[in-house]
Formats: structure tokens, C-alpha cells, sequence
């Protein structure tokens, strides 16, 4: 039976760690993966997910959550699990993919922030976190005081809700930290 894992956290919490452990042990298990990434996401490398640490696995491009199902049918082998890395890149257009997977009997395993740099939910972990069979929230640590880390603040002014960074545009920090970021 297909099963829905959700991975979230802010930025520089290992959630692209911990979804690069899922994916090696599902493969130890026998299963056959399919990792895919947001195309926009070129911080490190175009094909590979890549953790800050540089730790790195291939991975399929997605322009949008519908090019997922696609890849899936233009796979030889039938994958039994899709791992999705920043799905929040894919906003609430994700859920339909997911659910697609889903009915297929193909279990999914998602990972992205679940809160923006305004500190609002991040589509589609509104809709996602009540449905998944697990949830893991991950912490890292806060850049001003050392305490877990809840939040993504931007450092960068921009007027997109979503950019691809990383240590230069965001730092991870507490609650009591948190600046969110002013809106336009």
C-alpha cells in the first residue's frame, strides 16, 4: 500500500539529508526510486539533488508538478517511490501529482519548507501534513541564538515569494528571532 512521508523544516535543517537517507535505504529495501527536483533549483548542480554539505544523488527535472506523473510513465522501471525535494517550489499544484502517485499504488516522500520567509504555511504542506502516514519536522540551529531553528528568514530583498538560495540569501533561526520579511 502507497504511503505519503512528509519532510519539512526550515532552511539548513537537513531536510535534503534526511530525504537523501530515505531514498538509499527504500533502495536497499528493493524499491525502485525516482528522486525529482524543481528545474528552477540550480543552487548546485541541475540533475542532482545536493545537500549544503554537498552530499549528492541524481535526480529528474520537474517545470511543474504535472512533469512528475510524466516522469514517472517515462520510466523502464515502474518506480514504487517518488521522493520530491522542495515541493514547496511546486506550491498547491503538487497535491493532484501526489494524489495521482497515490491511486497508482506508488508511495511518495516529499521535503521542503513548510514555512516562508513572511512566516505563513508554504503550499502545499497546508493540505499535505493532515494526509501524510508520517511526518518528521526537522530542526537545525538558530543564527542568533544557538536554539532550534523554526524559521527561514531571507536576507535578501526580493519581491517573489520564492528564491533559490541558500547561505547567502537565508539564514535558519528561532521563533523569538525571526524577522519575517516585510511585504511589498
Amino acid at each position: 500500500m502507497a504511503t505519503l512521508t512528509v519532510v519539512c523544516g526550515p532552511m539548513f535543517a537537513g531536510k535534503t539529508t534526511e530525504l537523501q537517507r530515505r531514498v538509499h535505504a527504500a533502495r536497499a529495501l528493493g524499491a525502485t526510486v525516482l528522486v525529482v527536483k524543481p528545474e528552477r533549483d540550480t543552487r548546485y548542480a541541475s540533475d542532482e539533488i545536493v545537500t549544503h554539505t554537498g552530499a549528492r544523488i541524481p535526480a529528474r527535472n520537474a517545470r511543474t508538478s504535472a512533469d512528475i506523473v510524466r516522469l514517472v510513465d517515462s520510466e523502464p522501471a515502474h518506480p514504487t517511490v517518488v521522493a520530491i525535494d522542495e515541493v514547496h517550489f511546486f506550491a498547491s499544484e503538487a497535491i493532484e501529482a501526489i494524489d495521482a502517485l497515490l491511486a497508482r499504488d506508488v508511495s511518495v516522500i516529499v521535503v521542503g519548507c513548510d514555512i516562508d520567509h513572511y512566516g505563513d504555511s508554504f503550499a502545499p504542506f497546508d493540505a499535505l501534513i493532515p494526509r501524510a502516514d508520517e511526518v518528521a519536522r526537522l530542526y537545525g540551529t538558530c543564527a542568533r541564538c544557538g536554539a532550534s531553528s523554526t524559521h527561514s528568514e531571507r536576507l535578501v530583498t526580493a519581491t517573489e515569494r520564492i528564491i533559490v538560495g541558500g547561505k547567502n540569501e537565508f539564514i535558519a533561526t528561532c521563533a523569538a528571532c525571526f524577522r519575517p520579511s516585510r511585504r511589498a
